[in-house]
């Protein structure tokens, strides 16, 4: 991996994954797996028409890193080829004073550890990038692949609260990690 500068640390490589930035060359891997029902369930986001995704690959190919108050996407990589096998949301609050991360894996890249892999460079980069003192995780309680590589990756859960996703009740989990340094105090 090249050097990488204080505004542009990417592609940042993990174990077994490389996070870079998503492209429109993309295109298609991403819409394979962003159009797959079983792995949308649990998202925020919706399906895209083509021009849709070609527009927002293209977007978050150019977005800025650790803009507070912004989500960002970036890749989930293979590490030698850099095929893309998914993609992961980071959002830096509005103070700077915590993160959020959320994660897509294509269906045929999971069980590999590779979640838990990108998850875990995630917050090296958010606790090397920026000054948050905690990265939070929020999850359907049902999703237990998820909650998985929450805790795979350090995360504890925090709460749970009500919520109603896309119309249904359900329960929500929120999962957090604090900055392993004594610098945060909140």
């Amino acid at each position: 991996m090249k050097a990488h500068s204080h505004s542009e640390p990417l592609p940042y490589a993990g174990s077994g994954i490389v996070l870079r930035r998503l492209r429109v060359s993309d295109l298609q891997a991403f819409q394979a797996y962003r159009t797959d029902p079983d792995l949308a369930r649990y998202q925020g986001w919706s399906g895209m028409t083509h021009a849709e995704a070609r527009a927002f690959l293209k977007d978050m190919g150019q977005a800025p890193l650790f803009t507070p108050g912004q989500w960002v996407q970036i890749g989930i990589a293979e590490p030698t080829t850099l095929t893309l096998l998914g993609d992961l949301g980071l959002y830096l609050a509005e103070d700077a004073s915590h993160a959020e991360i959320g994660f897509t894996l294509a269906r045929h890249a999971q069980g590999r550890g590779r979640a838990t892999a990108a998850g875990q460079a995630a917050l090296q980069l958010i606790f090397q990038y920026t000054p948050a003192c905690k990265v939070l995780g929020i999850t359907d309680a049902r999703n237990t692949s998820s909650i998985g590589v929450l805790e795979r990756i350090g995360m504890h859960k925090q709460a749970e609260r009500p919520a109603v996703f896309r119309g249904e009740a359900c329960v929500e989990y929120i999962y957090a990690v604090q900055r392993a340094s004594g610098s945060c105090t909140g």
